[in-house]
Parts: C-alpha cells; sequence; structure tokens
C-alpha cells in the first residue's frame, strides 16, 4: 500500500523554511503529460511562468533534450506565445538534458559538457542510419504492413534529437492494441536494432563511447539496462536512445549541484569544468566524491522529482528487479541527504494519467513502481498526475518567492 510520510502543504511549509533548496525536476511525466507522438507535448504557461520565479533554486534533469524540433524549448515558445517574449523574461528550464550533456541557462544558452565534435558530428548522421535499420527489421514483425506503410511508421518512430538520437515505439504500439505478443516482438526488435547502431559506431571508431539507455527499464544486469517487456497490465520499454556514456542522471545530479554552488559562490567545488563524463560511475564514488569536495554549509536541501520507477518481480527466482531512469537521481538525492543531514525529499508523479500506459498509484497501490523492501522511500506521491504536481509548485513559487 501507499505510505505517505508528507502531505503536500507539509512540503512546501518544510521548503519555505529552508534557507538554501535545489529543486531537480524529471520533465516528460511531470511536467508534460505523456504523449503517444511527442511532438504534440504541451506545457501549462502558468508552470513556466512560475519556474522562472526559482531562479537558481531549480534545475532540470532530463533525457529529453532542450533544443532542436523536438526540444521542449519549442514547446515553451508555443505556449506562451512568442520567443522573444520567453528569451527575454527567461522562461526556458534551466537544467540539464540529453541525459546530462546539454546544459542551459533560463535564457536559452546551450553548452555541451563533456562533448567533443567528432562524437556531434556522429549524432548528427545516426538518425538516417537508424532508420535504415528499422524499415529492414519491421516487415518480420508487421508483415501486413505495405513498403510504404512500414516506412511511415519508421520515420515516426525515430526521433532525431540531436544527442540522444531514439527509437519510440508508441505509434506502433497503437497498431497492435492488446496484442501482448506483437508488442514484445517489437521491443525486442528495437532492442536489435539499437544493438546494431552500437556495432556502427564501434566500426566508426567510436567503441566504448555510447550506451543504450532504455525506458522504461528494470535496472541493470552486466552493466547494461534490462528492458521491460509488455503483459497484459504494463506496455513496459516504449524507447532506446543512444546516449553518450557517462551521461547518466547519478552524474548529472552532481553537475547541477556544482553549477549551482557555482552561482552562489563564485567557487566551483567539483572542478571548473566538472561535467558528468568526469564524474564516477557507482553511487557509493558519487556520495564520496561530493562529501570529499563540498562543505556542508554550501549544500542545499535539495528536492527530487521524477514519475519513472519501477519494481517487478523476478517470477524465476522470486527476486525484485528495480529500475527506471529516474530511481538513479532520486536514490542519490537521499542518500546525499543523510551523508549531509539533510532533509532530503523525494517526490513521484503518476504519469499514469497521460496517453502512455504507465503502472498507476490508483487504489492506493504502487504495485510496478515500488515493492515493500524497496530502499527508495518517496516523501511525496502526486497521485492526480503531473496538473497536482504543477499546482503544487506554482503554489510553492508564490509563498517562497511572492510569485
Amino acid at each position: 500500500m501507499l505510505k505517505r510520510i508528507l502531505n503536500s502543504l507539509d512540503l512546501i511549509k518544510e521548503l519555505t523554511s529552508q534557507e538554501d533548496i535545489l529543486i531537480v525536476q524529471d520533465i516528460d511525466g511531470v511536467c508534460i503529460p505523456l504523449v503517444k507522438d511527442p511532438m504534440k507535448r504541451v506545457i501549462e504557461s502558468k508552470y513556466v511562468k512560475a519556474i522562472s520565479s526559482f531562479s537558481n533554486e531549480f534545475a532540470v534533469l532530463t533525457c529529453g533534450e532542450h533544443e532542436g524540433p523536438r526540444g521542449v524549448n519549442r514547446i515553451i515558445e508555443r505556449s506562451i506565445g512568442s520567443i522573444e517574449a520567453v528569451r527575454k523574461e527567461g522562461l526556458y528550464l534551466p537544467g540539464l538534458a540529453a541525459c546530462g550533456v546539454e546544459y542551459q541557462d533560463r535564457y536559452g544558452n546551450i553548452s555541451l559538457p563533456g562533448l567533443e565534435k567528432g562524437e556531434i558530428d556522429f549524432l548528427n548522421k545516426i538518425p538516417h542510419k537508424m532508420e535504415e535499420l528499422l524499415i529492414e527489421e519491421l516487415p518480420s514483425v508487421m508483415p501486413w504492413l505495405t513498403t510504404s506503410e512500414i516506412s511511415k511508421q519508421a520515420n515516426r518512430a525515430i526521433c532525431d534529437t540531436r544527442f540522444s538520437p531514439a527509437i519510440n515505439l508508441n505509434e506502433l504500439f497503437s497498431l497492435v492494441p492488446n496484442k501482448i505478443e506483437i508488442q514484445q516482438n517489437l521491443q525486442i526488435m528495437m532492442e536489435k536494432v539499437m544493438n546494431k547502431v552500437i556495432f556502427f559506431a564501434e566500426s566508426k571508431g567510436l567503441e566504448g563511447v555510447f550506451h543504450l539507455h532504455i525506458s522504461p527499464n528494470l535496472g541493470l544486469k552486466n552493466g547494461k539496462e534490462i528492458s521491460k517487456y509488455a503483459t497484459k497490465d504494463d506496455i513496459g520499454t516504449t524507447d532506446i536512445q543512444l546516449i553518450i556514456n557517462g551521461a547518466l542522471k547519478e552524474a548529472g545530479l552532481l553537475f547541477l549541484i556544482n553549477q549551482y554552488i557555482k552561482q552562489k559562490t563564485g567557487e566551483s567545488p567539483l572542478g571548473k569544468d566538472f561535467n558528468v563524463r568526469e564524474a564516477p560511475r557507482s553511487a557509493s564514488k558519487l556520495v564520496e566524491k561530493v562529501f570529499e569536495n563540498i562543505p556542508a554549509k554550501e549544500m542545499p536541501t535539495i528536492v527530487g522529482v521524477g514519475d519513472t520507477v519501477t519494481s517487478i518481480m523476478n517470477p524465476k527466482n522470486k527476486a525484485w528487479l528495480r529500475g527506471g531512469s529516474d530511481r538513479g537521481f532520486l536514490t542519490l538525492i537521499k542518500e546525499l541527504g543523510k551523508k549531509f543531514n539533510k532533509e532530503n525529499r523525494v517526490i513521484f508523479v503518476d504519469s499514469s494519467h497521460g496517453e502512455v500506459y504507465r503502472p498507476s498509484t490508483k487504489g492506493g497501490s504502487l504495485n510496478g513502481i515500488s515493492d515493500p523492501d524497496d530502499l527508495l522511500k518517496f516523501d511525496l506521491v502526486m497521485e492526480g498526475g503531473p496538473m497536482q504536481y504543477i499546482e503544487w509548485i506554482i503554489k510553492l513559487s508564490k509563498i517562497r518567492n511572492k510569485f
């Protein structure tokens, strides 16, 4: 059953009493409802304006992207209705995108910490290769589609984002509703295509440069993320992104803490040029690096907000398989709180209210999200989804920042 540690008003009171806070928030499923077609995402203008009032106290941490046709910046500009107003008023969402390699301030100024030119050039060209591979593989799973339909669906499935190109299956899933075996075969096919992309990168001299980010996933096995296959109750994995190695949300959290302190004090305790590729890989070493380099007086109270956390039992050995792209950074926030004696908080937003099926908290259950032995405990669960979270953070902004 769902256990609440706090209610939303209690957390607002708690945060307004803190001198230094940093809210680190995912985007899709948190402040933007999930939709099958990413190009149709919308964001509330009142949310965007409220976030701008936090200034240095807010940062996004997402595997989506800021810039480009599919970027969140375009969604914000459509919501406000004026690119000039967004830039002038600083209404872009500040923080890290592409899982940690695309940094932006609230005025839309972009930097690419840790990325090299050869990697950028490869990423610019790979979506076309991904589409070719998908066209080759789709007929084996959906042989009834015509050649033109296959080309059309492959084009729709490829997300040609600049630094994290991906395959998204939502449109293909909609062609086979309730056909679990075909949905699973699509997921297996997607893995096959993306593994070919990794091999292609290696053939171009980029061995060890990229990894595959599977969303949602069931954690790691031998250093690789585990797909979550469709069932009658859960569609499971919907997309796989090609990500720069080291670009993980956990490492991104350290980058954001470093930036927060730099903006506050003028000093960069983790280094002026610190980026995600320089961060340790293990959670314990991430905590150690922060503790060894950042004085307790400079650490803010951190609030983490995410929606992609999973937990299901392996029927073979009865062990819990825990994953989700937000699990790592939310867990790290709690561990840093323990280490620095801070009341760090984590908020889970139920994103099952959108067009993409996700495990739901409806009925007071966390089935498919958490389990009785899960060490990650949510301080607050937004059962009402993104709209409830948006209302909450607007209220917090009005009280804390007199917005």
